[in-house]
């Protein structure tokens, strides 16, 4: 039974990194003692090491160890033995890059398929969706395809910001974006604002969190939805 969880990003304003996501986190990873965590998003440039440290500080204030996908010999086999998976923030392009070159992203779609635990958050989660062509990084690099796991059946925007009402900016809101992207495909795309998360169990899929998300669905006007609806209608 699929069971996993997307989060708009790793740490809010004025909090510790992961500490908003430990109660869903303590639930999600119930009855495991190790996960692998996916560094390579690299936010800011960070190494794998460094990030993977950062990691494990957040997951040991609930009792979970954390090793790298970068420590291993073959990591595609560490994908298939995994307990648990972590994909931190960071670019998209870098980390879907990586997935595909190394073989990888196959391999983990499989296995979250199958039921194991994953998390994503920001770059981790814009993985989750049919496609990154959501995502708001910029393209450092050049992956192979922008098809990523299609664990859901709609892509995320992380960070969804809404426009600020009186602000002197004259470059596009992200909903300007994102309706530019319906004029070339008809994947619906969630606007996922930061606090929030969505959480799949079996075929529930949910979103959660302290905030509303924008829905945008090709040829129709965005909308709202309340956290604690469901998502499993939108395709």
């Amino acid at each position: 039974m699929k069971h996993f969880i997307l989060a708009s990003t790793s740490t809010l304003f004025g909090e510790e990194y992961l500490a908003y996501l430990q109660p869903a986190m303590t639930a999600l990873y119930g009855g495991i003692d190790e996960i692998v965590f996916i560094p390579y998003a690299r936010p800011g440039g960070i190494s794998h090491d460094d990030y993977t440290t950062k990691a494990a500080g957040a997951f040991a204030a609930i009792g979970v160890k954390v090793r790298g996908l970068h420590t291993f010999e073959d990591p595609a086999a560490a994908i298939k033995s995994a307990r648990g998976f972590f994909t931190g923030g960071g670019n998209t392009f870098l980390l879907v890059k990586q997935l595909h070159e190394l073989g990888l992203m196959q391999p983990l779609q499989t296995a979250v398929n199958v039921g194991t635990p994953y998390m994503g958050c920001s770059a981790g989660s814009n993985i989750g969706g049919i496609s990154m062509q959501n995502t708001n990084d910029m393209p450092i690099v050049y992956p192979p395809s922008f098809e990523t796991l299609g664990l859901i059946s709609f892509n995320l925007n992380p960070h969804y910001l809404d426009p600020i009402p009186g602000l002197q900016h004259m470059g596009e809101t992200r909903e300007t974006r994102i309706k530019e992207y319906h004029t070339q495909n008809d994947t619906p795309v969630v606007g996922l604002r930061e606090g929030s998360w969505i959480y799949v169990k079996g075929d529930t899929v949910t979103l959660q969190g302290t905030l509303s998300a924008r829905i945008f669905e090709a040829g129709k006007e965005p909308y709202e939805v309340a956290t604690g609806s469901s998502l499993a209608a939108l395709k």
